[in-house]
């Protein structure tokens, strides 16, 4: 059928095979079906729409033999998390309270763009509860297995954790997340993809399961930057993203010395920092130095958090009722976080949001951020699972990076940087101020187009 290995292909250049006719849209949708049934971990998905994925994958094979494709992501298959309706189906958001809950009626306003581009919808796959932890652990349906260690059980990374893994498993070129505090970027870095989240209303979110209406943002995971920007401009509903690598002596990076690296372990760092001297080396300007925004945004934890206020808001019937007993434990502790929080802890946070918006724009003047997504590679699951009180610690840590950029409304893509010596994946995030999009999508494709270049020298 083909001499090319869909299990690794990016969504774009599956789609180049079908305008090729290497392959048609039905070859490629009835490959991922079968490699999902005979997945080793049947955590990952945790609904299969094999009739549908069949459907639409049929009728992009009609349009490429009538050389009449949609774009540029027309038969190409993808993964859902199970937060977005797709018409007769549970929307279970990764909980048992939802397991039998009636099917949806119609598709997410994503969904349905993503359909009008062509693509095959394969199905639903897991997540953390209500999409709450940084970390993917779920009691409910099962924890995926990190496929970069085929011996110990790690983490994926959360929330969006069956998304990454089913990328990174080769069940789906690429998959929809959600990020609310990293839940694109984190299961992204320590699965070795690309993820991209997307400033606050970007995206429509309607018929999607809210976690934060606040700070939810929809983002993709996939093997490439062009690939993210072919979905991001998909999910949207609009015409593609034209977009070109920035030239590296157009590249301004700000690393800030403050905050991001604390605690960071030592093949992260050193990783984080080879990736920068190659930048520099090409032409970058690279710059250390604190950002006091980062530190204002820690100062208001002392209020809480916006997550766990709308968290409160939106699962208070749950929590304060009988159902609460059905809920991960864990989750509970985060959600009730929001019940404590009192109507001036919350303002404070919205004024506090807006100040540290504007000085971090007037600190980075143009700039761009550039630091580990995570300061740590993927732990191991059982310590977690055997004590809440780590679990918690750890979660903290593993969100400390991202959540800086859903509070400040940080467009950034995580992009892997390198690996452990265990083979663990390590992953740098670059991000910008939103409405600085066009800036964002040059840089990152400058960012990967160096770590190529530097995998094909290191195996020469």
């Amino acid at each position: 059928m083909t001499t090319f290995d869909l299990g690794s292909i990016s969504a774009a250049a599956l789609a180049r095979a079908f305008r090729a006719q290497a392959i048609t849209p039905s070859e490629a949708a009835e490959h991922f079906l079968a490699r999902i049934a005979a997945a080793s971990d049947p955590t990952i998905f945790i609904t299969v729409t094999a009739d549908r994925a069949r459907r639409e994958a049929d009728a992009a094979t009609k349009r490429y033999r009538s050389n009449a494709p949609l774009g540029p992501l027309d038969g190409v298959p993808v993964a859902w998390k199970d937060l977005f309706d797709l018409e007769g189906t549970t929307t279970t958001a990764g909980s048992e309270i939802y397991r039998s809950a009636p099917p949806a009626r119609e598709d997410a306003v994503v969904v349905r763009n993503l359909a009008v581009a062509g693509m095959v919808s394969l199905g639903k796959v897991n997540l953390s509860e209500f999409a709450y932890s940084g970390l993917g652990l779920n009691p409910h349906f099962g924890t995926p297995r990190n496929p970069y260690d085929a011996k110990l059980h790690r983490v994926p990374g959360g929330s969006s954790s069956g998304s990454a893994v089913a990328v990174a498993e080769g069940l789906a070129p690429v998959a929809i997340g959600t990020d609310t505090g990293g839940s694109v970027r984190i299961p992204a870095a320590f699965n070795g993809l690309a993820g991209f989240k997307t400033a606050e209303k970007s995206i429509d979110k309607t018929g999607v399961f809210p976690l934060s209406p606040t700070l939810d943002t929809v983002g993709p995971l996939a093997r490439t930057v062009e690939d993210c920007l072919l979905l991001y401009s998909a999910l949207r509903g609009a015409k593609p993203v034209g977009a070109e690598p920035a030239s590296f002596a157009e590249l301004h990076l700000v690393v800030p010395t403050n905050v991001v690296f604390d605690e960071a372990e030592d093949t992260v760092v050193a990783n984080f920092r080879a990736l920068m001297v190659a930048l520099a080396r090409r032409g970058a300007t690279i710059v250390e130095r604190r950002i006091a925004a980062f530190d204002g945004v820690l100062a208001t934890a002392a209020h809480g958090n916006i997550t766990a206020a709308d968290a409160y808001f939106v699962h208070r019937p749950l929590v304060d009722g009988p159902d609460i007993a059905r809920i991960d434990p864990r989750v509970v502790t985060r959600i009730m976080r929001g019940a404590q929080m009192s109507a001036y802890d919350l303002l404070s946070l919205y004024a506090a949001r807006t100040d540290l918006q504007k000085t971090l724009r007037a600190e980075l003047d143009g700039a761009l951020l550039a630091y580990p997504t995570v300061p740590h590679t993927a732990p191991l699951v059982a310590p977690l699972e055997a004590s809440q009180e780590l679990f918690h610690a750890v979660n903290v840590k593993t969100l400390r990076n991202t959540m800086l950029g859903n509070f400040l409304d940080l467009p950034g893509f995580a992009l892997p940087s390198g690996a452990d010596p265990d083979g663990l994946p390590t992953s740098v995030l670059i991000s910008a101020p939103s409405g600085s999009e066009s800036q964002l999508f040059a840089a990152a494709l400058a960012v990967e187009s160096a770590m190529e270049r530097a995998a094909r020298w290191s195996h020469e």
